[in-house]
Protein backbone atom coordinates (compact mmCIF):
# COMPACT_ATOMS: atom_id res chain seq x y z
CA UNK A 1 0.00 0.00 0.00
CA UNK A 2 1.43 3.60 -1.00
CA UNK A 3 -0.51 6.59 0.40
CA UNK A 4 0.12 10.52 -0.51
CA UNK A 5 -0.26 12.89 1.53
CA UNK A 6 -0.43 16.49 0.21
CA UNK A 7 0.02 19.00 2.57
CA UNK A 8 2.19 16.89 4.84
CA UNK A 9 4.56 18.48 6.31
CA UNK A 10 2.15 20.70 8.15
CA UNK A 11 -0.05 20.33 11.44
CA UNK A 12 -2.71 18.37 10.49
CA UNK A 13 -0.65 16.64 7.77
CA UNK A 14 2.49 15.75 9.65
CA UNK A 15 0.17 14.43 12.69
CA UNK A 16 -1.58 11.76 10.41
CA UNK A 17 1.64 10.96 8.64
CA UNK A 18 3.46 10.23 11.86
CA UNK A 19 0.00 8.41 12.88
CA UNK A 20 0.43 5.87 9.46
CA UNK A 21 3.91 5.43 9.98
CA UNK A 22 3.64 4.75 13.63
CA UNK A 23 1.32 1.82 13.15
CA UNK A 24 -1.82 3.37 14.66
CA UNK A 25 -4.25 2.03 11.66
CA UNK A 26 -4.82 -1.76 11.45
CA UNK A 27 -4.14 -2.96 8.15
CA UNK A 28 -1.65 -0.17 7.35
CA UNK A 29 1.48 -1.16 9.31
CA UNK A 30 3.52 -1.60 6.65
CA UNK A 31 2.52 1.89 4.49
CA UNK A 32 4.85 3.20 2.30
CA UNK A 33 3.91 7.14 2.69
CA UNK A 34 5.06 9.73 0.15
CA UNK A 35 4.80 13.67 1.08
CA UNK A 36 4.01 16.11 -0.94
CA UNK A 37 4.61 19.71 0.62
CA UNK A 38 5.53 23.29 -1.07
CA UNK A 39 7.21 24.12 2.60
CA UNK A 40 5.17 27.71 2.86
CA UNK A 41 5.93 29.33 5.98
CA UNK A 42 3.53 26.59 7.83
CA UNK A 43 5.51 23.51 6.57
CA UNK A 44 8.00 21.97 8.38
CA UNK A 45 10.17 19.04 8.08
CA UNK A 46 10.92 18.79 11.72
CA UNK A 47 7.17 17.73 12.26
CA UNK A 48 8.13 14.55 10.08
CA UNK A 49 10.23 11.15 10.99
CA UNK A 50 12.41 12.44 7.71
CA UNK A 51 14.68 9.63 8.08
CA UNK A 52 12.16 6.46 8.77
CA UNK A 53 12.96 3.82 6.21
CA UNK A 54 8.68 3.86 4.36
CA UNK A 55 8.75 7.97 4.14
CA UNK A 56 9.44 9.76 1.08
CA UNK A 57 9.40 13.30 0.90
CA UNK A 58 9.26 15.69 -2.36
CA UNK A 59 9.09 19.47 -2.06
CA UNK A 60 7.02 20.80 -4.73
CA UNK A 61 3.88 22.92 -5.34
CA UNK A 62 0.74 21.45 -5.74
CA UNK A 63 -0.11 22.98 -8.60
CA UNK A 64 2.73 22.25 -10.40
CA UNK A 65 0.68 19.49 -12.37
CA UNK A 66 3.54 17.72 -14.28
CA UNK A 67 5.75 17.01 -11.82
CA UNK A 68 2.71 16.43 -9.35
CA UNK A 69 1.82 13.71 -11.92
CA UNK A 70 5.09 12.14 -11.72
CA UNK A 71 4.56 11.73 -7.68
CA UNK A 72 0.64 10.48 -7.82
CA UNK A 73 1.85 7.50 -10.21
CA UNK A 74 1.71 4.41 -8.50
CA UNK A 75 -0.12 5.39 -5.53
CA UNK A 76 -3.05 3.22 -4.23
CA UNK A 77 -4.51 6.35 -2.04
CA UNK A 78 -4.34 10.11 -1.99
CA UNK A 79 -4.81 12.29 1.06
CA UNK A 80 -5.12 15.80 0.05
CA UNK A 81 -4.42 18.40 3.19
CA UNK A 82 -2.04 21.26 1.11
CA UNK A 83 -4.09 24.48 1.65
CA UNK A 84 -3.87 27.79 2.86
CA UNK A 85 -5.95 27.63 5.90
CA UNK A 86 -5.68 30.92 7.56
CA UNK A 87 -8.73 33.22 7.95
CA UNK A 88 -7.02 36.56 9.06
CA UNK A 89 -4.28 35.88 5.62
CA UNK A 90 -7.12 35.21 3.31
CA UNK A 91 -8.94 38.87 4.07
CA UNK A 92 -5.34 40.37 3.17
CA UNK A 93 -4.27 38.08 0.47
CA UNK A 94 -6.97 35.97 -1.33
CA UNK A 95 -5.52 35.71 -4.30
CA UNK A 96 -3.13 33.12 -2.64
CA UNK A 97 -5.88 31.21 -1.27
CA UNK A 98 -7.69 30.82 -5.04
CA UNK A 99 -4.47 29.39 -6.41
CA UNK A 100 -3.91 27.45 -3.64
CA UNK A 101 -7.22 25.44 -2.65
CA UNK A 102 -8.63 25.68 -6.08
CA UNK A 103 -6.65 25.54 -8.65
CA UNK A 104 -3.78 23.24 -6.42
CA UNK A 105 -7.09 20.88 -5.48
CA UNK A 106 -7.71 20.62 -9.15
CA UNK A 107 -4.19 19.50 -9.86
CA UNK A 108 -4.61 16.92 -7.40
CA UNK A 109 -8.12 15.50 -8.86
CA UNK A 110 -6.79 15.66 -12.44
CA UNK A 111 -3.38 14.06 -11.60
CA UNK A 112 -5.21 11.26 -9.38
CA UNK A 113 -7.93 10.60 -11.96
CA UNK A 114 -4.91 10.13 -14.91
CA UNK A 115 -2.96 7.87 -12.50
CA UNK A 116 -5.97 5.38 -11.30
CA UNK A 117 -5.61 6.49 -7.98
CA UNK A 118 -8.05 4.19 -6.32
CA UNK A 119 -9.11 6.20 -3.68
CA UNK A 120 -8.68 10.29 -2.74
CA UNK A 121 -10.16 11.99 0.58
CA UNK A 122 -10.05 15.48 0.19
CA UNK A 123 -9.96 17.51 3.54
CA UNK A 124 -12.13 20.43 3.94
CA UNK A 125 -13.66 22.32 6.65
CA UNK A 126 -16.63 23.54 8.85
CA UNK A 127 -16.39 27.02 7.73
CA UNK A 128 -17.67 26.79 4.37
CA UNK A 129 -21.42 26.85 5.47
CA UNK A 130 -20.63 30.35 7.05
CA UNK A 131 -22.29 30.37 10.67
CA UNK A 132 -25.23 28.80 11.86
CA UNK A 133 -27.26 30.15 15.30
CA UNK A 134 -28.83 27.26 16.70
CA UNK A 135 -28.43 23.30 16.10
CA UNK A 136 -25.58 21.73 13.96
CA UNK A 137 -25.04 21.65 10.03
CA UNK A 138 -25.56 17.92 8.26
CA UNK A 139 -23.92 17.03 4.94
CA UNK A 140 -26.79 18.59 3.03
CA UNK A 141 -26.67 22.20 3.95
CA UNK A 142 -25.90 24.86 1.03
CA UNK A 143 -22.68 26.54 1.39
CA UNK A 144 -22.66 30.21 2.75
CA UNK A 145 -19.07 30.69 3.29
CA UNK A 146 -17.85 33.99 4.67
CA UNK A 147 -14.27 34.50 3.92
CA UNK A 148 -12.22 34.17 1.06
CA UNK A 149 -10.39 30.92 2.80
CA UNK A 150 -13.85 29.74 3.57
CA UNK A 151 -15.03 30.36 -0.23
CA UNK A 152 -11.85 28.92 -1.95
CA UNK A 153 -12.41 25.22 0.16
CA UNK A 154 -15.63 25.26 -1.43
CA UNK A 155 -14.79 25.70 -4.54
CA UNK A 156 -12.24 22.70 -4.22
CA UNK A 157 -15.80 20.72 -2.56
CA UNK A 158 -17.38 21.31 -5.64
CA UNK A 159 -14.46 20.69 -7.65
CA UNK A 160 -14.15 17.26 -6.06
CA UNK A 161 -17.61 16.62 -5.92
CA UNK A 162 -17.72 17.09 -10.02
CA UNK A 163 -14.78 15.07 -11.20
CA UNK A 164 -16.59 12.32 -8.54
CA UNK A 165 -20.08 12.99 -11.41
CA UNK A 166 -18.22 13.70 -14.44
CA UNK A 167 -15.08 10.75 -14.21
CA UNK A 168 -16.21 8.51 -11.43
CA UNK A 169 -13.28 9.45 -9.63
CA UNK A 170 -13.55 7.84 -6.08
CA UNK A 171 -12.96 10.87 -4.11
CA UNK A 172 -14.46 11.74 -0.80
CA UNK A 173 -14.73 15.04 1.47
CA UNK A 174 -14.25 15.35 5.04
CA UNK A 175 -15.25 18.28 6.85
CA UNK A 176 -13.84 19.21 10.20
CA UNK A 177 -14.41 21.55 13.12
CA UNK A 178 -11.59 23.89 14.21
CA UNK A 179 -8.58 21.38 15.34
CA UNK A 180 -5.83 21.80 18.00
CA UNK A 181 -2.59 19.60 19.08
CA UNK A 182 0.78 19.53 18.56
CA UNK A 183 3.01 21.32 15.88
CA UNK A 184 -0.05 23.68 15.45
CA UNK A 185 1.55 27.09 13.69
CA UNK A 186 1.90 29.72 15.75
CA UNK A 187 -0.59 31.89 14.01
CA UNK A 188 -3.86 30.22 14.45
CA UNK A 189 -5.60 30.63 18.26
CA UNK A 190 -4.58 28.31 20.78
CA UNK A 191 -0.97 27.49 20.02
CA UNK A 192 -0.65 32.19 19.39
CA UNK A 193 -2.46 32.39 23.00
CA UNK A 194 -0.47 29.75 24.76
CA UNK A 195 2.73 30.86 23.22
CA UNK A 196 2.48 34.64 24.23
CA UNK A 197 1.25 33.62 27.65
CA UNK A 198 4.38 31.23 28.40
CA UNK A 199 6.53 34.35 26.86
CA UNK A 200 4.65 36.67 29.44
CA UNK A 201 3.40 38.36 26.20
CA UNK A 202 -0.69 39.88 26.06
CA UNK A 203 -3.07 37.76 24.04
CA UNK A 204 -5.61 39.86 21.54
CA UNK A 205 -9.02 38.50 21.88
CA UNK A 206 -11.81 39.72 18.99
CA UNK A 207 -14.71 41.08 19.44
CA UNK A 208 -16.56 40.35 22.54
CA UNK A 209 -14.95 36.75 22.67
CA UNK A 210 -18.64 35.34 22.63
CA UNK A 211 -17.92 33.35 19.12
CA UNK A 212 -18.76 30.12 19.78
CA UNK A 213 -16.21 26.98 18.23
CA UNK A 214 -16.25 23.18 18.10
CA UNK A 215 -13.27 21.57 19.18
CA UNK A 216 -11.57 18.42 17.71
CA UNK A 217 -7.85 17.07 18.80
CA UNK A 218 -5.65 16.36 15.47
CA UNK A 219 -5.55 12.61 16.94
CA UNK A 220 -9.25 12.09 16.38
CA UNK A 221 -9.63 13.99 12.90
CA UNK A 222 -6.30 12.38 12.12
CA UNK A 223 -8.53 8.87 12.90
CA UNK A 224 -10.98 10.16 10.90
CA UNK A 225 -9.55 10.31 8.27
CA UNK A 226 -8.31 7.11 8.28
CA UNK A 227 -11.93 5.77 8.63
CA UNK A 228 -12.78 7.80 5.19
CA UNK A 229 -10.21 6.58 3.77
CA UNK A 230 -10.84 2.42 4.53
CA UNK A 231 -14.61 3.06 4.41
CA UNK A 232 -16.10 5.95 2.63
CA UNK A 233 -18.37 5.85 0.20
CA UNK A 234 -17.17 7.55 -3.12
CA UNK A 235 -19.11 10.66 -3.82
CA UNK A 236 -20.12 11.23 -0.35
CA UNK A 237 -18.98 14.05 2.30
CA UNK A 238 -18.13 13.33 5.86
CA UNK A 239 -18.38 15.15 9.28
CA UNK A 240 -15.78 14.85 11.65
CA UNK A 241 -16.45 17.18 14.97
CA UNK A 242 -15.18 17.00 18.65
CA UNK A 243 -18.27 17.57 19.52
CA UNK A 244 -16.81 20.35 22.61
CA UNK A 245 -18.29 23.74 21.96
CA UNK A 246 -16.70 26.63 23.78
CA UNK A 247 -17.14 30.39 23.39
CA UNK A 248 -13.66 31.80 22.56
CA UNK A 249 -14.23 33.69 26.22
CA UNK A 250 -14.03 30.48 27.76
CA UNK A 251 -10.88 28.81 25.59
CA UNK A 252 -9.57 31.75 26.82
CA UNK A 253 -10.14 31.29 30.23
CA UNK A 254 -8.86 27.60 30.17
CA UNK A 255 -5.96 28.82 28.73
CA UNK A 256 -5.04 31.38 31.57
CA UNK A 257 -5.43 28.37 34.40
CA UNK A 258 -3.39 26.36 32.38
CA UNK A 259 -0.41 28.59 32.06
CA UNK A 260 -0.72 30.17 35.03
CA UNK A 261 -2.05 33.78 34.20
CA UNK A 262 -4.07 36.64 35.03
CA UNK A 263 -6.93 38.25 33.26
CA UNK A 264 -4.83 41.42 32.86
CA UNK A 265 -2.96 39.63 29.82
CA UNK A 266 -6.00 39.46 27.82
CA UNK A 267 -6.45 42.61 25.72
CA UNK A 268 -9.83 42.49 23.69
CA UNK A 269 -9.44 44.38 20.01
CA UNK A 270 -11.72 45.13 16.82
CA UNK A 271 -13.43 41.82 15.42
CA UNK A 272 -12.48 40.66 12.32
CA UNK A 273 -14.35 41.21 9.33
CA UNK A 274 -17.26 39.00 8.42
CA UNK A 275 -16.08 36.98 11.50
CA UNK A 276 -18.43 34.10 11.98
CA UNK A 277 -20.87 33.72 14.91
CA UNK A 278 -20.75 29.75 15.55
CA UNK A 279 -20.06 26.45 13.72
CA UNK A 280 -21.58 23.18 14.80
CA UNK A 281 -20.99 19.94 12.75
CA UNK A 282 -23.84 17.41 13.15
CA UNK A 283 -21.97 14.15 13.23
CA UNK A 284 -24.38 11.82 12.99
CA UNK A 285 -23.45 10.23 9.27
CA UNK A 286 -19.51 9.28 10.38
CA UNK A 287 -20.83 8.03 13.27
CA UNK A 288 -23.44 5.36 11.57
CA UNK A 289 -21.50 4.80 8.77
CA UNK A 290 -17.87 4.75 9.84
CA UNK A 291 -18.30 4.17 13.91
CA UNK A 292 -16.16 7.71 14.43
CA UNK A 293 -16.47 9.07 17.56
CA UNK A 294 -14.08 11.75 19.10
CA UNK A 295 -12.35 10.36 21.39
CA UNK A 296 -9.90 12.76 23.55
CA UNK A 297 -11.81 14.72 25.96
CA UNK A 298 -11.20 18.14 25.38
CA UNK A 299 -9.78 19.42 28.59
CA UNK A 300 -7.20 16.61 28.80
CA UNK A 301 -6.02 17.36 25.13
CA UNK A 302 -5.99 21.06 26.12
CA UNK A 303 -3.91 20.46 29.04
CA UNK A 304 -1.62 18.45 27.01
CA UNK A 305 -1.37 20.49 24.26
CA UNK A 306 -0.38 23.21 27.26
CA UNK A 307 2.32 20.90 28.18
CA UNK A 308 3.96 20.28 24.64
CA UNK A 309 4.52 23.65 23.99
CA UNK A 310 5.68 24.26 27.58
CA UNK A 311 8.49 21.60 27.03
CA UNK A 312 9.05 22.17 23.11
CA UNK A 313 10.24 25.75 23.04
CA UNK A 314 12.93 24.97 20.51
CA UNK A 315 9.99 24.43 17.98
CA UNK A 316 8.53 27.45 18.36
CA UNK A 317 10.53 30.30 19.33
CA UNK A 318 12.36 30.26 16.18
CA UNK A 319 9.00 31.30 14.23
CA UNK A 320 8.28 33.93 16.13
CA UNK A 321 11.58 35.88 14.26
CA UNK A 322 9.85 35.40 10.73
CA UNK A 323 8.93 38.12 9.05
CA UNK A 324 6.44 35.85 6.83
CA UNK A 325 4.42 35.43 10.53
CA UNK A 326 3.78 39.35 11.13
CA UNK A 327 3.51 39.87 7.16
CA UNK A 328 -0.32 39.84 7.56
CA UNK A 329 -0.90 42.62 10.18
CA UNK A 330 -0.07 41.10 13.27
CA UNK A 331 1.87 43.40 15.46
CA UNK A 332 5.14 42.40 16.87
CA UNK A 333 3.57 42.75 20.63
CA UNK A 334 1.93 39.43 19.69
Amino acid sequence: MKVLVTGGAGFIGSNYVRSLLGGAYVGYEDVHVTVVDKLTYAGNTANLPMDHPRLSFVKADICDAATLYDVVRGHDAVVHLAAESHVDRSLLSAGEFVISNVLGTQAVLECSLRAGVERVVHVSTDEVYGSIGEGSWTEKQRLQPNSPYAAAKAGADLLAWSYYQSHRLPVCVTRCSNNYGPHQFIEKIIPLFVTNLLDGRPVPLYGDGLHVREWLHVDDHCRGLQLVLERGRPGEIYHLGGGTELTNLDLVRQLLTLCGADWDRVQFVDDRKGHDRRYSLDGEKARHELGYEARVPFDRGLADVVDWYRDNRWWWAPLRETAEFFKYGLPRGW
